[in-house]
């Protein structure tokens, strides 16, 4: 079998031309593929792969108050609608029952209730901030 030098000649040409690390050819029975090593992308790959595994320090507090907590998985929303007042603000008194908060998710509004009577010490997620099951969403004293 006899391989065109053309060929690999013009992939390698692609190779530098597009700023590639590695292309394959392949016409029936002949596959070829060309490859390089690039030092400086590679640099690049190994930096933020070692940023990735880095551990992250974590703020550890101490929490005093009742955790109300998000029921399901979803996107946690202030108010009901953008613009309008929002359920909970800090310093605000609630009773156990009232909405605090909304969390969507699959295209239904599921109202979070307060799960006690207080003052509102802190908001722990963001309007529009997604949410997990169980997560944190206020903290009521």
């Amino acid at each position: 079998m006899k391989i065109d030098k053309n060929i690999i000649k013009e992939l390698a040409d692609y190779l530098n031309e597009f700023n590639l690390t590695e292309i394959e050819y392949t016409d029936k029975d002949i596959k070829i593929k060309v490859s390089k090593s690039n030092s400086s992308s590679t640099g690049q790959v190994v930096s933020v792969a070692a940023s990735a595994s880095t551990p992250k320090k974590e703020i550890l507090k101490t929490i005093s108050g009742t955790e109300v907590k998000s029921p399901i998985i979803g996107t946690a929303y202030h108010s009901p609608e953008p613009g309008a007042k929002k359920f909970a603000e800090v310093g605000k008194r609630i009773k156990k029952g009232e909405t605090v908060m909304i969390v969507e998710a699959m295209k239904t509004m599921n109202h979070v209730p307060s799960t006690v009577d207080g003052i509102i010490k802190e908001i722990c997620v963001e309007d529009g901030q997604p949410v997990e099951y169980g997560q944190t969403i206020i903290i009521v004293e």
